[in-house]
């Protein structure tokens, strides 16, 4: 399975070109591309990050990568990101390494979207596999959980009796619809409710999926 991740992940960074600004992932996968980033850093690349998470600027900084923030900078040319489901149509789950709010504020101010998976992540339809991770603020979120379960799932809180919280000092329900018939409507619809921040549904932003499988790396663009 490791050895899945880096070859996807060392495929990714072949789009990356000398004085792009990049959006850094989260995940077990986007570390084999942080990695490979480092390399070419330290080869002669001008490169420069935004991190999707705190653990990611850690590893970031490991390897010597330069970073930045949205901040300074308005649009990012290519961003490598992994993810936990992704469909025929590119839509995807991803949040399940808690980075969620963070992972699509970057991926709305990229160019170039680039998942890179392993086939265990490729599904018929969203949310058969994986739970939909959603971003809940602390306060009232029980009566939060409430209205998002009232859209047909059951959701528990993350961390249970010692809730995670993320980097933005939020809590996360893991929301498991069985399947997710209509995602567009469902992301609208989650985000609708008083105290959700954000969801795990990533519709229309990947513009290129690398899978790694047993014979080897496809790409869907």
């Amino acid at each position: 399975m490791k050895e899945k991740k880096r070859k996807a992940a060392r495929k990714a960074v072949e789009w990356i070109e000398d004085g792009m600004t990049i959006g850094l992932g989260t995940g077990s996968t986007t570390f084999y591309a942080l990695e490979a980033i480092g390399e070419m850093v330290r080869g002669g690349y001008e490169l420069v990050g935004v991190p999707t998470s705190i653990q990611t600027e850690e590893i970031a900084e490991e390897f010597g990568i330069p970073l930045t923030t949205l901040e300074e900078v308005e649009r990012l040319d290519v961003t490598i990101d992994g993810a936990d489901e992704v469909d025929p149509k590119k839509k995807l789950i991803k949040g399940m390494g808690g980075a969620l709010l963070r992972e699509k504020i970057v991926a709305s101010c990229t160019d170039l979207q680039i998942i890179v998976i392993d086939d265990s992540k490729l599904v018929d339809d969203l949310g058969t596999r994986s739970p939909l991770p959603v971003e809940v603020v602390p306060f009232g979120h029980l009566r939060t959980k409430e209205k998002i379960e009232s859209m047909g799932c059951k959701a528990r809180l993350r961390g249970d009796k010692s809730p995670q919280i993320t980097d933005s000092g939020n809590f996360i329900y893991d929301c498991d619809f069985k399947m997710i018939k209509e995602p567009k409507k469902l992301e609208r619809d989650l985000n609708a409710i008083p105290g959700v921040v954000e969801n795990g549904l990533f519709i229309g932003m990947a513009d290129r999926i690398i899978v790694a499988g047993k014979d080897g790396i496809h790409i869907r663009d």
